[in-house]
């Protein structure tokens, strides 16, 4: 059966570094998980891409969900990504693109995937994207890309997330799909630094003009009051769509300016880990105040961030100029 990286094994698969369990967040979102993955496993550098943090915003609501840009990715390694119409089904536009060695992201259900094993699996229906490396509709088995690592997914969960069988249904809509072509030649990495030196002056122009951690700070123990009169599942998607998202994003930062600039951002590389970890503290400190109904204590709490987001961009102001 064809598929893009044939010498992949999901039972013999280690994921990069970028997701070592000694992290503080080993996984932040699907879509850049699944790239970097798939950047080590094409032998290129997945710390490059990382630059685009900077821009990452409070929305109101929620952080930004940071995604690496297609433009950023063609820049740096020659990958075009872009939309796949969906008007078959879906397992005879994958197969034909893996065919073509080209890999696709495809919108998925968690309830269907093992690898969420106490936390969506078999227990709550989610939006999440895949890679897929091979597809065997016959077999009903695949092997895919998936936030920090690569798995297998056979029979009724297979069925389930492609609709078939006893989960055959009418979709009101297909999934939204993108594919990746690779390049014939990778870029060497020089190439590959001297755009990314680009990107980070690019993307740090576009950073936000007001501190996005004050901002959020300010509004934070309201709605903590608020989430607590929902039911307690809500706390943990709240919590991944403002704490984990501004702490795992500032750590991949950390990890793009310690592999782009080593000799000359330490002490911003600490401000964009120090914003990290109190995002992981403030987590913790979160569903006390949830489960005891105290939101004082909450009060203050992010302050340390909001000076490091300060320093950070005052320093990389510096250096970058």
């Amino acid at each position: 059966m064809a598929a893009v990286f044939p010498g992949l094994d999901p039972a013999g698969y280690t994921p990069h570094a970028l997701h070592a369990s000694e992290r503080m967040w080993p996984e932040t979102n699907c879509y850049v998980d699944l790239w970097i993955e798939v950047l080590a496993s094409l032998g290129l550098a997945p710390e490059a891409m990382l630059g685009f943090t900077l821009t990452q915003d409070f929305e109101g609501d929620q952080f930004t969900f940071f995604k690496v840009p297609l433009e950023d990715l063609e820049g740096l390694y020659g990958i075009r990504c872009t939309e796949l119409a969906i008007f078959d089904t879906v397992e005879a536009h994958v197969a034909e693109q893996i065919a073509r060695g080209r890999l696709c992201l495809v919108e998925m259900d968690s309830f269907f995937m093992p690898d969420t094993r106490g936390v969506g699996y078999g227990q709550e229906h989610g939006k999440t994207t895949v890679a897929i490396n091979r597809l065997d509709p016959e077999s009903r088995s695949m092997d895919y890309f998936h936030n920090g690592g690569f798995f297998h997914v056979e029979g009724d969960d297979f069925d389930g997330l492609f609709h078939r069988g006893a989960w055959q249904e009418e979709l009101p809509f297909l999934p939204y799909t993108e594919f990746a072509k690779f390049p014939g030649k990778g870029t060497d990495e020089r190439t590959t630094r001297d755009v990314a030196i680009t990107l980070i002056r690019r993307h740090f122009a576009r950073r936000p003009s007001t501190n996005p951690i004050a901002a959020f700070a300010t509004v934070f123990p309201t709605q903590v009051e608020a989430i607590a009169e929902r039911p307690f599942g809500f706390f943990h998607k709240y919590a991944f769509n403002t704490l984990r998202q501004v702490g795992a994003n500032f750590e991949l930062l950390a990890s793009h300016l310690e592999w782009l600039l080593p000799d000359v951002t330490e002490d911003e590389r600490q401000q964009a880990l120090k914003i990290s970890e109190t995002a992981k503290s403030v987590q913790f400190q979160l569903a006390r105040a949830v489960a005891r109904r105290k939101f004082e204590p909450l009060v203050g709490a992010l302050a340390p961030a909001a000076e490091a987001w300060d320093s950070l961009m005052e320093g990389l102001g510096k250096q970058l100029a």
